[in-house]
């Protein structure tokens, strides 16, 4: 079963840079759909980017221009590089990852703290 591991989370002051990695078991994200969600307290999941198979990359409004997905097909991972950080980015980030319609593969996610 294919496993993701996200890692690179930690605590940062408002418009500090972090980014996140999304480390595969296999070649699964080189063919799916693999995306970052985030939980901040209180509030439900919610989308962050995905980056397709064949690259093309989408972002939630709330952080268009700021973050940026990206995948590294050799070393079957995924990352997301956060800039600007200010504190409503403050959440659990999750690598989850797709073959159909549904994102049914998904990591334990890592703590972005953003202190204003």
């Amino acid at each position: 079963q294919v496993q993701l591991v996200e890692s690179g989370g930690g605590l940062v002051q408002a418009g500090a840079s972090l980014t996140l990695s999304c480390a595969a078991s296999g070649r699964f994200v080189n063919v799916a759909d693999t995306a970052w969600f985030r939980q901040a307290p209180g509030k439900e999941r919610e989308f962050v980017a995905r980056i397709t198979p064949g690259g093309e990359t989408i972002y939630a409004d709330s952080v268009k221009g700021r973050f940026t997905i990206s995948r590294d097909v050799r070393k079957f991972m995924v990352f997301l590089r956060m800039t600007s950080l200010i504190y409503d980015d403050t959440a659990v980030y999750y690598c989850a990852a797709r073959r159909g319609s549904t994102y049914d593969t998904w990591g334990q996610g890592t703590q972005v703290t953003v202190s204003s």
